[in-house]
């Protein structure tokens, strides 16, 4: 533990102001450099400090701490004899680009980072001074779990934490940065987050560890293995972001911070825009084949629409047949999800439905239009998938579109078959303003499908069965799915000349911005889960 001074003796005289204000920056100063011993074990790591991740953070000189000197009070197992200050956690304020934000910091040079009962009263304290003040909370994790030698009082504050970030969910941005182990209880109250940001090689997640594992199940497994970063952002979905190192981990959260309103009763910050909100998207015709079945990266498509080609996505790596991203248009904050079909053809699975419901509930919670860019064939059918309840996780997308308030803006680029159409934002299920290329199709499932079920008797019974179904689909595509037939229907606003996308979008999102919606007065939906 760090050799701190220690409190002066009680005086038999008054002491000088002078001398009472010098040992007090003595005390800070130790506070500050900490043990350099542990210091430098961090660093040896790979890690940073928590005090030099908090000033990577913030702006420089804003950081304001609070309860530095704070010490825990456990005496059992020779508790008493170890008590430094902090207890293991720093907590404070400070501004990022110049808005307010707070957080608390695991210190592992201090018993690991392990929380106990006074370090998870100061993670209380900063969490409702938060939720006070309205304003963003992060959470630099970095800690061994559960301090044993104070019980019970440890599993306490655990509660304590969580229940704070369901309060605070919708509320409050809430963001945790995983620079370390987080195990056990202490994996929760990420999970119970909006974003989940991870460092490759230093950082880890799981309920139980690799030695527990192995000695239930008999499965030997690393420590990445088994909850590395490229595992929660490529496999499990927990985490949104994995980095390379800490420096670039916390200057995205930076930019996502830059993306987000402080809190639920505010409009996200918007930013000046110097690309033309009329500008022509040209290249969108190129980009886009118009044979249904040919593949293309949708990513392209909303670089050539949002302002300056840039885009931040979450979930990059899992369930990559959709894209989950926030952009900006006009300079106005939009979250943008958008089938992908360059990853199994854009279809809706069971992942891709829980990334995209998730992110359109948190655009809903804090006020950031939803712009749908469609191109999707459909479920992905199998036993897999309906066995692992498909219909409840498609159930959740389509909950959480449904439950959405803020402007929604669909737009069909060129498939959009049957129930995926409806789930994608639909007119039927709500959307603002739909629109759609003249490359669209939208149907209750493809043409040859279709004709293949409802013509079945009469191509069996055909000569030429072949040149019978060949005639019989392109009767159905000129009858069902030709670009127009949803817009006779009033089911598509307009079909536009894809030039025209980034501007017909950001009109319809300047028509909305005073959108109001109401809903039913009740307690809450019962949601699918």
């Amino acid at each position: 533990m760090p050799d701190y001074p220690p409190y002066p003796p009680k005086p038999t005289a008054p002491v000088p102001a002078a001398e009472r204000v010098g040992q007090l920056a003595e005390l800070r100063r130790k506070l500050h450099e900490g043990d350099p011993k542990a210091t430098a074990a961090q660093h040896a790591k790979g890690k940073l400090t928590a005090r030099e991740r908090i000033a990577i953070l913030f702006d420089e000189g804003t950081f304001t701490e609070i309860e530095g000197l704070r010490k825990h009070r456990a005496t059992a197992f020779g508790m008493d004899a170890k008590r430094p200050h902090t207890d293991g956690v720093i907590i404070g304020w400070g501004l990022v680009d110049g808005r307010r934000v707070f957080v608390y910091a695991h210190d592992f040079r201090i018993f690991g980072g392990a929380l106990g009962e006074a370090h998870a009263q100061k993670i209380h304290k900063i969490m409702d001074l938060a939720a006070a003040a309205g304003a963003p909370i992060v959470g630099l994790c970095d800690g061994a779990g559960a301090r044993i030698q104070e019980g019970v009082t440890a599993l306490a504050g655990y509660g304590g934490i969580f229940q704070r970030n369901v309060r605070n969910s919708g509320v409050l941005p809430q963001i945790s940065v995983i620079m370390g182990p987080c195990a056990g209880g202490a994996a929760y109250s990420p999970a119970l987050t909006d974003f989940v940001f991870m460092v490759r090689e230093t950082s880890q997640m799981f309920i139980t560890g690799p030695d527990v594992v192995q000695a239930v199940t008999g499965e030997a497994i690393s420590q990445n293995g088994l909850g590395g970063a490229d595992v929660h952002t490529e496999l499990s979905g927990v985490a949104s972001f994995a980095y390379e190192d800490e420096e670039e981990c916390l200057q995205d959260v930076r930019h996502l911070l830059s993306l987000l309103p402080a809190n639920n009763r505010e409009l996200p910050p918007a930013a000046l825009c110097e690309d033309p909100v009329d500008r022509r998207t040209e290249k969108l015709v190129e980009l886009v084949p118009a044979d249904r079945n040919r593949s293309y990266d949708m990513r392209a498509v909303i670089e050539e629409i949002v302002d300056d080609g840039e885009y931040f996505q979450v979930h990059e790596r899992w369930a990559g047949n959709v894209i989950c991203a926030l952009a900006r248009l006009g300079g106005q904050v939009v979250g943008i999800v958008a089938n992908q079909p360059s990853v199994l053809a854009g279809v809706l699975d069971i992942p891709s439905s829980e990334k995209a419901a998730r992110f359109v509930q948190f655009c809903d919670a804090f006020n950031i239009p939803l712009v749908t860019l469609v191109d999707v064939p459909g479920f992905l059918p199998g036993v897999a998938q309906e066995h692992g309840g498909v219909i409840r996780h498609g159930a959740k997308l389509l909950y959480a579109y449904c439950n959405a308030t803020v402007p929604r803006i669909q737009l069909i680029l060129r498939k959009a078959y049957g129930g995926a159409y409806i789930v994608m934002d639909s007119r039927s299920i709500g959307t603002d303003v739909s629109l759609a290329w003249p490359t669209n199709e939208i149907a209750v499932m493809g043409a040859e499908g279709a004709a293949n079920v409802i013509f079945r008797r009469r191509i069996a019974e055909s000569a030429d069965p072949d040149a019978t179904r060949a005639q019989l689909i392109e009767e159905y595509q000129n009858e069902l799915m030709h670009p127009y037939y949803a817009a006779e229907h009033g089911l598509v606003d307009d079909v536009i000349d894809p030039a025209e996308t980034r501007g017909r979008i950001i009109g319809a999102l300047q028509m909305l911005r005073d959108k109001h919606a109401t809903r039913p007065s009740r307690k809450h939906g019962n949601q699918p889960q």
